[in-house]
């Protein structure tokens, strides 16, 4: 089978087992305590101008669900996009603690200003959740990324309304080396007041790397991560993959070539004039006739992302190891069927 499921489909960049295998006769403190995770801490900390806080994490569901957790008190609720990964690839995971998500449909999956300040004023007192936190990914669900003014534009508005900005970062590496992107990781931290670095998407075996710059918010979010089970006891493998990610700029190179690869496909689309839906970054979004995708099923995997009867959409993800013989492959079966 040839894989465009997702971009997390293999066990670690080369680079990463090898620092790990490194490492074979160590011996180390658990739950992130350990020398490879503060260096690691260092090394991100390198990219951002003002002090930080940084814990290492297990997984995109447990960050999104602790962090939210821990921020909100049991009457205030999270603003996202209906496509956020919180609302449609969670399993209810923020319910489960008793928060209820405001969704918002979109037209591309990203907030805006009005569209959060629109859902902000339709709770108006005690009979009601409050809105307290806005939830947006980098990139989002469907492919697309956030501009520095629009960030900015979102932190403000969240700041004047005394609620919080947190930014899932699974995907931030490919939004970070994106054509179009104009962020840096220091304007995440600077216009947000918690996001994370995702490593399990961008060639770890597994992690991320939480960030927050308020005291108030790292105040026991250890308790909030044992509780949840994001504590890993073996800390330090999470700890030497963010070490490895963040040396000699592998983060990038590896957000950088998902992207590569993406851009290829979509010169191949069009040169062979298959309709899509063109995103910034290593999600596309292709609608085909059902038969088409039923002998495509064969050979490739993808996520069904949308079933429109006689067609459905589906979403084609790209990552370091694609190949450009995958893609044309692809686009061949495409054509010949």
């Amino acid at each position: 089978m040839i894989h465009f499921r997702n971009d997390y489909n293999d066990i670690a960049h080369p680079k990463i087992i090898k620092h790990m295998q490194q490492c074979m006769d160590e011996t180390h403190l658990g739950y992130g305590m350990d020398e490879h995770s503060k260096k690691a801490r260092e090394r991100i900390q390198e990219l951002i101008s003002i002090p930080v806080f940084i814990h290492f994490m297990v997984g995109g569901t447990s960050t999104n669900k602790i962090v939210i957790s821990h921020i909100l008190k049991p009457y205030e609720a999270v603003i996202s996009a209906q496509t956020g990964h919180i609302e449609v690839h969670e399993t209810g995971a923020i319910e489960s603690t008793g928060h209820k998500i405001i969704t918002i449909p979109t037209d591309d999956g990203k907030l805006t200003v009005e569209l959060i300040k629109k859902a902000y004023t339709r709770y108006t007192d005690e009979h009601m959740v409050k809105p307290k936190l806005v939830y947006l990914s980098q990139a989002t669900e469907t492919g697309y990324i956030y501009q520095k003014d629009e960030l900015k534009d979102i932190y403000n508005l969240c700041q004047s309304l005394e609620m919080y900005l947190f930014i899932d970062g699974a995907r931030l590496g490919v939004s970070l080396t994106a054509e179009q992107n104009g962020l840096t990781i220091d304007d995440h931290a600077k216009y947000s007041d918690v996001f994370y670095i995702g490593g399990t998407k961008n060639g770890a075996m597994l992690g991320e790397a939480l960030i927050t710059k308020h005291p108030s918010i790292d105040n026991y979010l250890r308790y909030s991560m044992k509780q949840g089970g994001g504590l890993l006891a073996k800390g330090f493998l999470i700890g030497m993959q963010f070490e490895a990610l963040f040396e000699d700029q592998l983060f990038f190179e590896i957000g950088a070539k998902a992207n590569q690869m993406a851009n290829y496909l979509k010169e191949k689309l069009k040169v062979h004039q298959i309709i899509f839906n063109e995103t910034p970054t290593n999600q596309q979004f292709i609608k085909l006739p059902n038969q088409v995708i039923e002998k495509l099923n064969q050979k490739y995997t993808f996520e069904t992302w949308e079933d429109h009867g006689s067609s459905k959409t589906i979403r084609l993800v790209t990552n370091y190891r694609t190949q450009k013989s995958d893609i044309d492959q692809l686009i061949l079966d495409i054509k010949n069927k």
